[in-house]
């Protein structure tokens, strides 16, 4: 049985790659953050008592801040392959706390690079990395992207993105390393986080539709991008460690949308006119914005054979439908005199 460790596993691709490397019969480890509140709700319907027998989920207390944490994860679990898929993972907030950021997501992924080179050279174990990048690295170079664009990032997550990158590719070739990175193009799903602008806008439909609430306040309606569904794309990262050779991979739809199309496409799902309920708010338009991401992802379907399943309508009504049967959950508890916590919106 193989054993896979993810970090990030809590989180919106963390998940639905647990449930794809259990469906494959891994046996999958995943590093989870202390808080004083659990935020396991993504996984909770995988997770069974470890006492259990036949229990394949393990989680393990670890942060990308703490290296000797990691290094002891690493020899506890003794993993064949590694998704590096944690970070602090929004643009908007990585203005706000760029140093954190760039702790996280740069030297994070360093520190984990560390953890890899000490366990290979120390058990002679062969293992398999993926770095997860991110199309925000190409900031403002002109689409169609492809993995001999330029990077030209244009925030703080972006430019620790193209650190990682770099020092996964240093790792590769520096000590021969099994070291692949995905460079995702935005991918969403009815697990993405409500802060992020696809979510937020899903989630809203939901709630005004539920009488919940009337407005929702966005930033730039121009911006376009490439979407896809998350449970697509956690299937191009596993493809990526199948190989026999490691390499980088651009993984994206190769159309792209604006965010005013992703809003029209969901307020006619539930049968509004989105001109009636959207405000622009300029505190959520970004200090530096990219305009237009767009995905060549050739290389990626020629040699792993991936292609996209679910298309870009498909993905926004999937998430509608989703966030309405949430709204009214939420309603009827409301209804019924039981608190409902508020929605901080402070990010966008």
């Amino acid at each position: 049985m193989k054993k896979a460790l993810v970090t990030g596993i809590t989180g919106q691709d963390g998940s639905y790659l647990a449930e794809f490397l259990l469906s494959k019969g891994y046996e999958v480890h995943g590093i989870l953050r202390r808080a004083s509140s659990f935020n396991t709700e993504r996984i909770d319907h995988l997770y069974h008592d470890p006492h259990e027998p036949g229990s394949r989920l393990f989680l393990h207390y670890g942060d990308l801040t703490d290296s000797s944490g990691l290094t002891k994860i690493f020899h506890a679990v003794q993993p064949d392959e590694v998704y590096n898929l944690g970070s602090q993972s929004h643009v908007k907030v990585s203005f706000a706390q760029p140093e954190y950021t760039a702790d996280c997501v740069a030297t994070g992924t360093l520190r984990v690079l560390e953890a890899v080179r000490d366990y290979v050279s120390h058990t002679s174990r062969a293992l398999k990395f993926y770095q997860a990048g991110s199309s925000e690295m190409f900031g403002s170079s002109p689409p169609p992207q492809s993995e001999a664009t330029p990077f030209r990032p244009r925030s703080p997550y972006a430019a620790s993105k193209v650190a990682a990158h770099w020092y996964a590719v240093n790792y590769r070739e520096a000590y021969d390393l099994f070291i692949c990175n995905g460079i995702l193009f935005n991918h969403e799903s009815p697990r993405r986080g409500e802060t992020f602008v696809t979510r937020k806008i899903t989630r809203a439909v939901g709630r005004i539709k539920a009488g919940l609430q009337s407005k929702v306040y966005l930033g730039n309606l121009d911006a376009s991008r490439d979407w896809g569904f998350a449970g697509d794309y956690v299937q191009a990262m596993w493809l990526m460690l199948q190989q026999d050779r490691p390499g980088d991979y651009v993984v994206a739809t190769g159309e792209s949308h604006t965010v005013r199309e992703f809003v029209e496409t969901a307020f006619a799902r539930a049968g509004f006119d989105w001109q009636k309920h959207v405000e622009i708010d300029p505190r959520y338009l970004r200090p530096t914005e990219v305009d237009a991401l767009r995905g060549d992802a050739g290389i990626a379907r020629q040699r792993l054979g991936w292609r996209p399943a679910v298309t870009f309508r498909e993905l926004v009504e999937r998430m509608v439908d989703h966030d309405i049967q949430l709204a009214d959950r939420e309603r009827l508890l409301t209804n019924a005199g039981h608190f409902v916590a508020g929605r901080g919106d402070i990010h966008g």
